[in-house]
């Protein structure tokens, strides 16, 4: 395994109820072993005329790797707040900067292959930014902008080729879309408004 795995391995998630209460920490690699549901975010990043960065899981991940996923997606540190951890994360794995919003909560409890798990109270985050992504070889082996009727056309056809997590976070951010919040341009709303 690699080393930069193992030393996110040894990172330790905020253990949390089902209203999102920090109970207590737990190390991520136990708590992707147990139903232990703990605090996650999830970071969609949207370009001026509404096409959303994907990232490719790198083939080092310890788990889904080599799917593609939203922008980035992550865990709080201990005393680390939500927002703060999602900008931090988006930086390092894209090597982007842009305002982040909050888009709502989602929780699930997943089998992610492996012997693991994802059981996470997921907050969910939008930004816009027009540029390239410099993304970390360590985190992320693609990236690509995907137009909605694209990425609507994969879910449908091939969903196999997108994370477990990524259906659900997905429908919090476009439920988030449709109600129209008025930071967002309206070409991005526009964008995502019409389902398949």
């Amino acid at each position: 395994m690699r080393a930069a795995a193992l030393m996110h391995m040894q990172d330790y998630v905020i253990v949390v109820n089902a209203s999102d209460e920090e109970l207590g920490h737990e190390e991520k690699l136990r708590a992707h072993r147990t139903p232990v549901l703990h605090r996650a975010f999830s970071v969609f990043v949207l370009d001026h005329r509404g096409a959303m960065l994907l990232q490719r899981r790198a083939a080092g991940k310890y788990h889904s790797a080599g799917l593609w996923s939203n922008a980035c997606c992550g865990h709080p540190r201990p005393g680390e707040s939500v927002a703060a951890a999602a900008e931090r994360r988006l930086q390092e794995e894209m090597g982007i900067r842009c305002a982040l919003l909050p888009a709502g909560t989602v929780s699930y409890s997943l089998d992610v292959g492996g012997g693991l798990r994802e059981d996470e109270f997921n907050h969910v985050f939008a930004g816009v930014f027009t540029g390239d992504a410099q993304p970390d070889p360590a985190e992320v082996s693609g990236w690509r902008w995907m137009a909605p009727g694209a990425l609507r056309a994969v879910q449908q056809d091939d969903p196999g080729l997108l994370t477990p997590w990524f259906a659900m976070v997905f429908d919090r951010l476009q439920r988030w879309l449709e109600g129209g919040p008025a930071a967002v341009p309206a070409a991005v709303r526009e964008a995502w408004r019409a389902r398949a």
